[in-house]
Formats: structure tokens, C-alpha cells, sequence
């Protein structure tokens, strides 16, 4: 006698579908927060390029906290960094070192009254030529 194959019930098809939008759904949101908080984490890895590039500036350890942030400004400016405050940065003296420390967080909306907050914090300490 032969088996004969049934085709999948109509219950098993539709619960795969139901998993399958939940998929989808799950991995489109990820996909949907990556787009709203990946610029930041690419602006702050531009901005901690910037910084780290002082070090061995010409005359850093002469310069006064303005000059200093209105260098990294430009830098920034470069790198097309926007809606970036340069009085997050904090510049102090260290003998013949520089210090410098940036302490700021990036919000973002997703929806409704739901927003995303990023905190990012570093210090650098350079020293000039």
C-alpha cells in the first residue's frame, strides 16, 4: 500500500506566516534603530579621529583652550561632523600636556514619544611639538 502525501494544513501554514512577520518585523525594527543611531556612532568616531590627530600639533601646548577648539572645529568642519557644540569640549593645561576631555549625548527620535539617547565620553591627553 502507498502513503499517500498530504499537502501541510492550513493551521501549520499559518502559524509559519505569523513567525515569519515576527521575523520580519523584529529584524526591520533593528534595522530601523541601526539607521536612526549609526550616524552617531559614526560622527563620534570622527570626532575621536580629530582629536587624536592633534597630538604632535605644532605649538599645541602653547596654544590657549579658544585655539585649541577652534582648531578641532575646523577639523570637525572638515569632516562635515554637524550639530556638534564645541563647548562639549573641555580643554585644560597640564604642564606641557594638553587635556582634553568630551562629554555629550546625541538624541534622536524614533516615534511617537520614544527617543533614542547616546552618551559618549573621552578624554585625550597630547602633547604638542
Amino acid at each position: 500500500m502507498m502513503k499517500k502525501n498530504n499537502p501541510v494544513g492550513l493551521q501549520q501554514q499559518g502559524g509559519s506566516a505569523l513567525t515569519m512577520l515576527i521575523v520580519a518585523m523584529f529584524f526591520g525594527s533593528l534595522l530601523a534603530l541601526g539607521l536612526k543611531i549609526g550616524p552617531a556612532y559614526l560622527d563620534d568616531f570622527t570626532i575621536q579621529e580629530a582629536l587624536e590627530g592633534l597630538d604632535g600639533t605644532e605649538g599645541l601646548s602653547r596654544m590657549g583652550p579658544a585655539e585649541v577648539r577652534s582648531l578641532i572645529n575646523r577639523r570637525l568642519s572638515v569632516n562635515n561632523v554637524r550639530g556638534f557644540d564645541a563647548k562639549q569640549i573641555s580643554v585644560e593645561k597640564n604642564g606641557e600636556f594638553v587635556v582634553i576631555k568630551v562629554d555629550y549625548e546625541v538624541r534622536n527620535h524614533l516615534f511617537g514619544n520614544v527617543d533614542t539617547i547616546v552618551h559618549f565620553q573621552h578624554e585625550y591627553e597630547l602633547k604638542g611639538q
